[in-house]
């Protein structure tokens, strides 16, 4: 329409994802995750380390034997599940701010000093990349954790290490197609260092794929710290860790099914609501996928 103000890039990418019904769904899944997390002490209803043997295996609520006690029911050790669902969420949200810190931290710091100086350099920092990149995460974070020691800090520090090529390789790349560019020679021309044209000039354009590929790394970070755990590497028990959930009732599938079930789905929705968000800002930040 004419004489209608142009929205800004930030402005019509926010309108956009608001526009995306799954973004949405997400990012109302992350938010409530969070919420959990944040307010644990307040929505648990139980010690999630209180153990009972006079409530050992009782059944959710709904089902013959349950009660409103222990709502989705208790573990062999007598927990409540909510309880320890609701503070598994509060665990999982710190696996996935640390491991991806230590990610996005040394993975923009390789990739732009690589991209930025070439040569030999590059050569050197993307080798040792495609060297971390030639295993599978998981074995290599396995391999991390085996020599380090099984702990959840252990665990949340092998899948950082294992993710740093991700964001280096993406980091390089934006940033040779940012060097290239005009206004980066202009600066360097007017005497900047390379240090300021590496983090007021380059990176802050570099920032929308960074933005995609942390909020996906958030649902990769959730996923592997459940695996590790799950395999006796993370999160050691009584933590209330859904991996370690997940292994500890295995073992009880056919007469406890709700001990196995509930983290699964708690595992289930959360990677899920990362991966609905990151694809959600991945089309909203796109310039190709604008109208």
């Amino acid at each position: 329409m004419a004489g209608e103000k142009p929205h800004s890039p930030r402005a019509e990418a926010f309108r956009r994802l608001r526009r995306n019904k799954t973004a949405v769904a997400g990012l109302a899944i992350i938010v409530l995750f969070l919420a959990m997390a944040l307010f644990a002490p307040s929505l648990a209803p139980h010690d999630p380390l209180e153990q009972s043997l006079y409530a050992k295996l009782k059944p959710p609520v709904w089902q013959r034997g349950g009660s409103w006690t222990h709502v989705l029911g208790t573990d062999d050790f007598g927990r409540d599940l909510l309880s320890r669902l609701i503070y598994g969420a509060r665990i999982s949200m710190v696996v996935g701010v640390v491991s991806v810190s230590i990610a996005l931290f040394f993975g923009t710091l390789a990739g732009s000093t690589a991209g930025f100086y070439g040569g030999l350099l590059d050569n050197a920092v993307m080798r040792l990349m495609d060297l971390l990149l030639a295993f599978p995460s998981i074995l290599l974070a396995i391999v991390i954790v085996a020599f380090l020691g099984p702990s959840l800090q252990n665990a949340m520090i092998a899948i950082g290490v294992v993710s740093i090529p991700r964001y280096a390789r993406l980091v390089r790349g934006s940033v040779l197609e940012e060097y290239a560019k005009d206004y980066v020679q202009a600066a360097r021309a007017l005497g900047a260092s390379d240090a300021r044209l590496i983090f007021v000039h380059i990176l802050p354009n570099c920032l929308a794929p960074l933005i995609v590929q942390t909020t996906l790394g958030f649902a990769s970070a959730i996923l592997e710290a459940a695996a590790l755990s799950f395999l006796g590497l993370g999160a050691q028990p009584p933590t209330p860790e859904w991996g370690a959930m997940l292994a500890n009732g295995r073992a009880l599938i056919l007469r406890a099914w709700w001990a196995v079930t509930f983290p699964g789905l708690m595992i289930l929705f959360s990677v899920l609501g990362f991966n609905l968000l990151g694809d959600g800002l991945r089309d909203a930040l796109d310039p190709r996928l604008r109208e």
